[in-house]
């Protein structure tokens, strides 16, 4: 039988239903935001509530409470940006849904600027018109607050970087008037004493004496204290296998500025390491390699540096001996090397053994060395014959480039010259020099177009007797793009052998998207040769990906080599682990 619902119960299932059917439409309230849209960022960045729904509805009361917290939140934020007299009101929009409208009002411009020094700086009369033809915020720029603090932070560094390490700023102030909508700034700073460099005081040493510290040129007792000269001490330091960690400053409490203490910390590297690596390149094919270091070499800073490389078409076993620079900052080493390779139908066996002196000054590399080598030649369908020489041989490098492992303008030179005298332990007489260039110009936001030259020549009555390494091929990724690895040279019975002159020249546009990868058009043209008369250049050109890794750019081209008439896949991918 159906039951009667009494009127009191009626009365309630009514206005329950009310209650839901009202908390659907509050549920909807969305929360909008009108601003200049300059402003829109900053606003819509740090106020959590524009953009979102009303969860439990905004009734009256909810929307005045929402205008309220609105206003505050917002008048700080503006105040950042130097609008001290914003307008915040509230509205109805479409569908129930609330805006919040901010107006900035005026920005508050600087109107005064005070900038009073102490300290030592206070008689270094040039010091101090360079800092106050520095501050970053002069007299009618608008007033931010971030612009406020790194203003500060700039003038503090323009002395704490230089010369007065315990700089500080005693007292600051920002006077706003808003009805002006003005900023006068004052700022105090206390330069305190002049600084000198003392002595090196260095602690975590264990294995190395204290004189290896004093190789990599530390700052001198009495020079003038800078941040830049510690932590380029500290970077010579970080870059030796050496040395897990380098801590390098100064006590700028000490009670004599005149020669503050170095402090020197430090953590010790493990001396010996083994690592192994695979890759792959279109020139010599699969690789597996294996190394083994030893920083602590006869219990000295002697760092020794070996391994052996198996490829499929050259194998080698190479040991280096690096010593510590010395006080001039010379760079010596000295290695021995075994070789053999079959490549462009000529196999070689070579040993070597070698010492080396290489002299860095910035961007610029000198090296000076003394080699000896053996080889033995097989070209197929041709003799075997075997040469040795003792060369003498120099090379310069300048690297004028904005990143040295991706760069994106500047240039790269290297000059060679080296030769031997039969007189010496060598075959025959000969002069070899050669010269790379190459130039990276930027285009547009990320594109660059890169060009590059080479050319070399060997001076001797002929090639007979000449080390490979002294000759010339060419051909192949970063060379001539769209032939065989060092496939382009004289021709001896089938195989491919140096010749004495050398002609590369490149001309490649890379594209790269958003992130790290690219796309290259290039056109290569290059030969080597032993006839200047018969000299001929070959022609490649093509296209390909390129991706910016963490060791550089790495580039697979696809090319075509217009004296062969072939089209070939170009690369070189290395992993080590």
């Amino acid at each position: 039988m159906p039951r009667r619902i009494s009127g009191s119960w009626r009365v309630r299932l009514l206005a329950l239903a009310t209650w839901f059917a009202a908390g659907a439409v509050q549920a909807a309230t969305t929360v909008s935001l009108e601003a200049p849209s300059a402003l829109r960022p900053l606003l819509e960045k740090h106020l959590g509530f524009i953009g979102e729904q009303a969860g439990e509805g905004l009734d009256e009361g909810g929307r005045v409470a929402l205008l309220r917290r609105a206003r505050k939140e917002i008048a700080s934020l503006l105040a950042t940006e130097g609008y001290f007299t914003p307008s915040v009101e509230g509205r109805d929009a479409a569908d129930d849904d609330f805006a919040i409208v901010v107006e900035p009002g005026r920005r508050t411009t600087i109107t005064g600027v005070e900038l009073h020094f102490r300290g030592a700086v206070e008689g270094v009369d040039g010091r101090l018109a360079a800092l106050r033809e520095a501050w970053a915020l002069p007299v009618g720029e608008p007033f931010r607050q971030a612009d406020w603090d790194a203003a500060k932070q700039q003038l503090l560094d323009g002395l704490s970087l230089r010369d007065y390490a315990a700089a500080a700023i005693t007292d600051s102030e920002a006077v706003i008037d808003p009805e002006s909508a003005s900023a006068r700034l004052r700022v105090e700073i206390d330069s305190g004493p002049a600084f000198r460099f003392g002595r090196l005081e260095v602690s975590g040493l264990a294995d190395y004496d204290r004189g290896l510290l004093e190789r990599y040129q530390p700052p001198e007792p009495g020079e003038p204290y800078s941040q830049e000269r510690l932590l380029r001490y500290q970077t010579a330091l970080q870059n030796t296998p050496y040395f897990a960690s380098v801590v390098v400053d100064i006590d700028r409490h000490t009670a004599t500025p005149e020669a503050a203490p170095v402090e020197v910390q430090v953590t010790e590297a493990k001396p010996r390491r083994v690592g192994f690596g695979v890759g792959a390149s279109s020139n010599t094919g699969y690789r597996f390699e294996t190394s083994y270091r030893d920083a602590h070499l006869l219990d000295r800073a002697y760092n020794l540096v070996s391994g052996l490389r198996i490829e499929q078409r050259r194998q080698l076993a190479y040991a280096d001996v690096f010593l510590p620079p010395t006080t001039a900052g010379y760079l010596d080493s000295v290695g021995a090397l075994v070789e053999h390779t079959h490549i462009a139908g000529l196999q070689t066996r070579r040993q070597s053994f070698g010492v080396v002196r290489t002299i860095p000054r910035g961007n610029i590399e000198n090296r000076f060395a003394i080699n000896y080598q053996r080889e033995m030649l097989s070209p197929d369908g041709s003799v075997d014959t075997q040469r040795k020489a003792l060369t003498a041989n120099w090379s310069w490098t300048g690297r004028f480039v904005d990143n040295i492992l991706d760069p994106r303008s500047g240039q790269v030179l290297n000059l060679q010259l080296g030769g031997a005298s039969q007189a010496l332990l060598s075959d025959r007489n000969f002069m070899r020099a050669y010269g790379r260039y190459q130039l990276f110009v930027p285009v547009q936001r990320r594109d660059v177009v890169i060009l590059r030259a080479e050319g070399g020549i060997t001076v001797a009555e002929s090639r007979d007797g000449v080390p490979q390494d002294f000759l010339f091929r060419t051909g192949g990724a970063q060379t001539v793009r769209g032939y065989g690895y060092q496939s382009l040279g004289v021709k001896d019975g089938s195989a491919t052998v140096g010749g004495r002159y050398l002609a590369v020249t490149s001309a490649e546009y890379v594209h790269w998207y958003a992130g790290n990868w690219g796309v290259a058009a290039f056109v290569d043209a290059g030969n080597a040769n032993d006839e200047r008369k018969l000299f001929k250049m070959n022609l490649g050109y093509g296209i390909g990906p390129r991706w910016k890794s963490p060791a550089g750019p790495i580039a697979v081209d696809l090319a075509y080599g217009q004296r062969d008439h072939r089209l070939r896949l170009q690369f070189a991918v290395a992993i080590a682990f």
